[in-house]
């Protein structure tokens, strides 16, 4: 095999890698976006869930220290 055809058949390779590697990427952005959606959502609900925490805790009544 000359050079060339070997230089042809590598270029021919890193070409095929190049591209698998793009795709590659391609879901992990997809992934990552889909992650970062889903913590985005459950900081709201962690947020929600303590303004909820934070007023059932008002609502207590004070501690006479009565019953000690």
């Amino acid at each position: 095999m000359s050079k060339v055809e070997e230089l042809a058949e590598r270029v021919e390779r890193l070409v095929l890698r190049h591209e698998e590697l793009k795709r590659t990427n391609a879901l992990l952005e997809q992934q990552l976006a889909s992650v970062s959606s889903e913590r985005d959502s459950l900081r709201s609900r962690l947020a929600a869930a303590r303004s909820r925490i934070d007023a059932l805790l008002e609502r207590l009544p004070a501690d006479g220290g009565g019953d000690a």
